[in-house]
């Protein structure tokens, strides 16, 4: 069914363009609403037939998830406005924030439930419950199933966070139905009415949805650690080209979805013929744009490749600095020969997610290599990485 809406409403299959993107977001947005209305609608007049305070707040759920539909739609609408003078990097983030405020209502429903819930354990009443109900509720869990891997599949496809949220959205509401189906069951076949529990399980988990899914788009509005394998990739392509010796300090800044400005340093060699070098730097940017939809920055980095003191050294340094810690690395490595004392600069890059004593480990360094050498003296600036 997702790949015949796919099939049928958009044509250019390109997701890395915009018009494309927004096109997947409106028919995410189009199904998620259509579907919600006749699931509030169906589950609101059974709810109040049967008396059943869980399947009356399930209806109101999906009334939420329509007003969540339409805010998505909403955000990938405003994420597409061209750029202004005030907005160079275009509106991008729209995307982020309107898949915040769809985690609030999600958050906010939860809240509401837990409240109705807590009153109906306390004041408890019998629901009247049928065959019909029964399945009503069944095809209302498969329907919010089949949401559920429609969104996740378009989400994938366009990278979307806000569309996930609804994915999320959508399996909490199958599992929320799911529990009133029990409620029901008991309901109809013991006459016990735990309708008020059901419903307090529904909202637990609501909240609990809504928690995780404002965590995952705060962490993108802060700025979040990029993808792995989206750095790899980074690293993986400059080794295509003959004068770079390595790349380092890669920065990702993520201004919305297909909209990533990407900047690194790239060591060339020192005696190598400056303009060819920038040409060899211009086609990179304009390659990495090109194959991965960013706009990118490189700095250069000259350094000496045909020297084999300087080399020796490099590797030493490299050697002792692994035996420290594993995650240790270093670049920007150069030498500086004042005759009776010879400087070796480098910067040494260490793990973001512990706490280090740059001090203590600046001198263990220096020690080992003057040790080597007692005209060497290391000059080391300690920093952590980007990614």
């Amino acid at each position: 069914m997702t790949d015949l809406l796919i099939k049928l409403f958009i044509k250019d299959k390109d997701v890395n363009n915009l018009e494309v993107r927004e096109k997947y977001g409106m028919l995410s947005s189009i199904t998620g609403v259509a579907v919600n209305i006749l699931l509030s609608i169906v589950k609101l007049i059974i709810g109040i037939i049967a008396s059943s305070i869980s399947i009356i707040s399930d209806a109101l759920n999906n009334v939420f998830d329509v007003g969540s539909s339409f805010v998505t739609m909403i955000g990938f609408k405003m994420s597409q406005k061209k750029k202004d003078k005030d907005h160079p990097w275009g509106h991008g983030r729209m995307e982020y924030i309107s898949a915040f405020i769809v985690d609030i209502i999600i958050l906010m429903v939860g809240v509401e439930l837990l409240k109705t819930s807590i009153d109906k354990i306390i004041h408890p009443e019998l629901p009247a419950i049928s065959n019909v109900t029964i399945i009503i509720l069944v095809i209302a869990i498969l329907t919010k199933l089949w949401l559920f891997l429609f969104y996740k599949k378009i989400a994938k496809i366009i990278n979307s966070n806000a569309i996930k949220g609804n994915a999320y959205d959508s399996i909490s509401d199958s599992i929320s139905t799911l529990v009133v189906l029990i409620s029901a069951f008991v309901a109809k076949i013991f006459g016990v009415s735990i309708d008020g529990y059901a419903s307090l399980v529904v909202s637990v988990f609501i909240i609990y949805t809504g928690i995780k899914a404002i965590k995952e788009t705060i962490d993108l509005l802060l700025g979040m650690k990029p993808d792995p394998e989206f750095i790899k990739s980074i690293e993986e392509e400059a080794k295509n080209y003959d004068m770079i010796s390595g790349i380092h300090d890669i920065m990702v800044h993520d201004y919305g979805p297909g909209r990533k400005i990407v900047s690194f340093h790239a060591e060339v060699p020192a005696n190598g013929d400056i303009c060819k070098v920038h040409d060899v730097i211009d086609q990179m940017e304009q390659d990495y744009y090109n194959k991965f939809n960013c706009i990118t920055t490189i700095h250069m980095d000259p350094i000496v490749v045909d020297n084999k003191e300087i080399n020796d050294m490099k590797a030493f340094t490299e050697k002792i600095v692994k035996e420290l810690n594993p995650e240790f690395s270093i670049h920007d490595f150069r030498m500086t020969d004042g005759g009776q004392r010879v400087n070796l600069i480098f910067d040494l890059v260490v793990p973001r997610d512990r706490e280090y004593n740059a001090d203590e480990i600046r001198k263990v360094i220096q020690n080992k290599i003057h040790e080597k050498n007692n005209k060497y003296y290391a000059v080391i600036k300690v920093e952590t990485s980007y990614i």
